[in-house]
Order: structure tokens, then sequence, then C-alpha cells
């Protein structure tokens, strides 16, 4: 079998957070027990709402975020036993990253010339003439015109910033692209030119892409598998083809139900209550109290990881039925919801 490029195996992190005591800070449990294998020229999708860890999974996978237990592999090596140098080395040249807001992500005092320059520079790769041929292919290839080498990321468009920040990502021709809700900052008209660009660059170049987004209907259609992700943990992997009828956990049910397609519409699967906070996640598994399915064995103890198939586990004591529709999950998933509160009248 080939090699894994990048494999997390049991990663935990753990952030203080500002709240608690000057001397019991709380913690946050923004990632655990993540397992994850990324092959090569692999597409994977990463989905799930607001504040579920996928920024910190993206960030694991590059080497930015530290495990605080657990191992990150690249290329079989393990990031941190590796000398800072030999990380910096491999993860340099090895990942490139595309951040959510191209506005922040790049350096607004220096031309775009000096911007995919620096990479080079850092590294040493070739002469400096090499490193200026290296510059005009990065703008070539990523679709931007000779005549703005020159000019401040204030003076360009949203999307020709996103352009110059994933053309600095294939700098070092590296191996992986991770690209975190690369197009959320972006108007509507040019997300599609993003999203096409990214394709269009992994094909040819053969590269990896993990891609993080809300837009779970776009990270359906972008990639090989889709990972769900609820509360800092990995809750379901599966083939993007099965991710809408054959999904086994009931929240990546209701997270995909939530953005029926136009032709098929149906009501979304309601869960009831707020998200849980990650400084005092629940016992078991951590979506028990929003799930309609839940029981006594969902408080006690976190599910294990069930083989449901090739490229395809899910990790839920009641796992939705085969061949159960979206419209019987929304039917169940109403008949246990509480019914509103009436006010009485005076």
């Amino acid at each position: 079998m080939t090699t894994p490029l990048v494999k997390l195996d049991a990663v935990h992190i753990v952030h203080k957070a500002r709240t608690g005591t000057l001397w019991s800070r709380d913690k946050v449990h923004a990632l655990t027990g993540a397992d994850l294998t990324i092959a090569p020229g692999e597409t994977i999708g990463i989905v799930g709402e607001s504040g579920c860890g996928k920024t910190t999974l993206a960030k694991a996978l590059v080497g930015v975020q530290r495990p605080t237990t657990g191992t990150v592999t690249f290329r079989g090596e393990d990031l941190w036993t590796m000398t800072p140098a030999a990380r910096r080395q491999a993860i340099g040249t090895g990942t490139g990253m595309v951040f959510q807001d191209p506005s922040t992500a790049l350096n607004r005092r220096l031309p775009v010339r000096r911007i995919l320059r620096d990479p080079l520079d850092v590294h040493r790769r070739g002469t400096p003439a090499e490193r200026a041929d290296r510059v005009r292919e990065l703008m070539d290839l990523v679709g931007l015109p000779p005549g703005l080498a020159e000019g401040l990321p204030g003076q360009l468009s949203g999307g020709q910033r996103q352009r110059v920040a994933i053309a600095r990502a294939l700098a070092l021709e590296p191996e992986l692209i991770v690209a975190d809700e690369p197009t959320s900052a972006l108007d509507v008209s040019v997300r599609a030119q993003i999203l096409n660009l990214l394709l269009d660059l992994k094909e040819r170049l053969g590269l990896a892409l993990v891609f993080v987004s809300h837009d779970i209907q776009t990270v359906r259609r972008m990639s090989d598998r889709v990972v769900t992700m609820y509360l800092g943990r990995i809750v379901e992997e599966s083939p993007a083809a099965e991710i809408l009828d054959r999904a086994w956990h009931p929240y990546t049910r209701a997270l995909f139900s939530a953005t029926p397609g136009l032709l098929d519409p149906i009501d979304p699967i309601p869960l009831v209550g707020p998200v849980p906070s990650a400084t005092r996640p629940p016992s078991g598994c951590p979506f028990r109290t929003r799930c309609w399915k839940a029981d006594e064995a969902c408080a006690a103890a976190m599910p294990e990881a069930v083989d449901a198939g090739p490229a395809h586990t899910f990790r839920c004591h009641h796992p939705v039925g085969e061949g159960e529709s979206t419209h019987e999950l929304v039917v169940q998933a109403a008949a246990t919801a509480p019914a509103p509160a009436t006010r009485e009248r005076p």
C-alpha cells in the first residue's frame, strides 16, 4: 500500500480558556481522539458547525498546531519528534495552507512579487533569476496578469488576493494543500472561480487537497471523502457519493438535510438545543444532548469506530437504519422533540 501522506493517530488538542479562576483555568477540548489518514492525491472535505474543531484539525495537519497528545506523521515521520529545523523543512516544502480571509493573510506592505518570492528566499530555492522566473510562473498558474506583480494586496480585488494566497501556497511545489474556508470572505460571483481553480490545480499538479467549509454541498461535490466533525470529534468519514443517502451517523444526516437540493426539497431534520460548550463537553457521545436517538448508553461511553464499508467509518450507538430516508428521520426527530411552550392568557 502507498504510504499515507499525512496521518493523525489519537490526536487530542486542549487549549486554556479565558474563563475559570486565576489558579484553575478552564480547558477547551478543541480536538479529541482524532484519527485521519490522507493519501497522496486525495481530496478530503471537512464539515461541521462553527466551533466543532475544523480549523484546529487543519492546523494539526500542516504542523502549525502541536497535539497535546497523539501523533501526526508526514510521509511516515512523526512531525513532533523531528528537530525544529527538520520539521520546518518538511512542512514548509511539503504542505501549503490557504487561509479564510486573504486580506489579513497577506502582508499589506509587500507587493505581490515579494509575497510570492518570500517562500523561495526562506528555503533558498534556486538562484535569484530562477526565483524571479518562478514568481512569473506562479502568477500565470493561478491566472494573474503580469502587471499585478508590483501591486499591493489593498489594490487587488478579493478574488485576486485569494489567487495570490493560492500561488504562495504552491510556491515550493507541496504535496498537500489545506484550504480553510477559502471562499467565505469572497463575493458569490467569484467563489465558483476560486473553487474551480483549486480543483484544476489539484488535477494538474497531482496535489492532495483538504477543503474545510461550511458549504457542505460544495464540499460533497469537490471531495473524494467527507469528514463530519462535532464538538472536536470526528464522528463519521464517508465517501462523498454516499454522504446524502448512506450516512450512518444521525448528525451527518441532519447536517446535510439542512441544505437540500432544489429539485428534491425536504424539511431539515430538527435538532433541539444549543451545541454544548467545548470547555465542559457532555459525557459519552457529544451529540447525545441534541440527538433524537440518544439513551443511557450514549451518556455512558463514546462509541467505538465502526467500519461501514470501504473508506466509511462512523461512531454511534444507534446509527441510522439501512434504507431510512431523510423524510423518515425528520418525522422521528420531530416526534421526540419537546412541544413548544405556550403562554397562558391572563
